[in-house]
């Protein structure tokens, strides 16, 4: 699959590209972007995006489905699809998928879907999804100073981002199979902790190693009050997301 938001979404040439060489994509458009459907009343017109609900979707149409696992819990949303005419024929490939918000029924995104014949709602759910990951990766990237260096040269992404992120990520990775994680001496039992990430990863190291830091004690009990913390609110948002899912 290939995703990607607006900016790649709206751009036709990309999208020939990826359908000649039969790469299956979920890709965001603006509320605005053409397409072309076919009515209930057995017309075929075009339309854009924001208007086809209204023309073609009931309530039993959409499905509450998550589509990834966030750091709140489940990111539910309500999802419908509809089959997209292309060249103005039904081919069975071509889907426009719709994104509800559950706090705000008139907050939706509209993706254009690629894909082979008999894809279900939560497959292009789930690969819709998969691009949560991407934005993870630039979020730590800016984290360690991506934002600031904006990678003027392939030597430089590769030493000074794509390898400081490679150790932060196998440090959070080491810690996260660890059957028994070290917790700092005189600190309460917690019931549960979130795992190291990679932004706090780099702030415990800028703390303990650059420069030395005076109270090594001091720093990883902060950590761990905070990541118990943030443990605590997670199961909290999880809970409301799930009851009101």
């Amino acid at each position: 699959w290939v995703v990607a938001d607006t900016v790649y979404g709206g751009n036709l040439d990309l999208r020939n590209w990826l359908e000649a060489h039969q790469y299956s994509y979920v890709l965001a458009v603006p509320c605005n972007e053409p397409v072309g459907i076919l009515a209930l009343d057995g017309q075929r017109r075009r339309l854009e995006v924001c208007e086809v609900e209204a023309l073609r979707l009931e309530a039993q149409d959409w499905q509450r489905l998550s589509m990834s696992e966030g750091t709140k819990g489940p990111r539910l949303f309500d999802w419908a699809c509809v089959p997209m005419l292309h060249r103005w024929e039904d081919d069975g490939h071509h889907w426009l998928l719709i994104r509800r918000s559950l706090a705000d029924p008139h907050e939706k995104a509209y993706y254009y879907v690629f894909a082979p014949k008999g894809t279900t709602l939560p497959e292009m759910v789930a690969a819709s999804g998969a691009r949560w990951h991407i934005e993870e990766d630039f979020e730590n990237a800016k984290d360690i100073g991506l934002d600031h260096y904006e990678v003027r040269s392939f030597t430089g992404w590769f030493i000074h981002i794509t390898l400081a992120l490679a150790f932060l990520t196998g440090i959070c990775a080491t810690e996260r199979f660890s059957t028994s994680p070290p917790a700092p001496a005189g600190l309460p039992a917690r019931p549960a902790v979130l795992a190291l990430t990679v932004p706090e990863v780099r702030h415990l190291l800028a703390r303990l190693i650059w420069p030395p830091s005076s109270s090594a004690c001091r720093v990883l009990a902060w950590s761990w009050w905070r990541r118990s913390h943030q443990s605590r609110a997670s199961y909290y948002h999880t809970k409301r997301r799930l009851k009101a899912g």
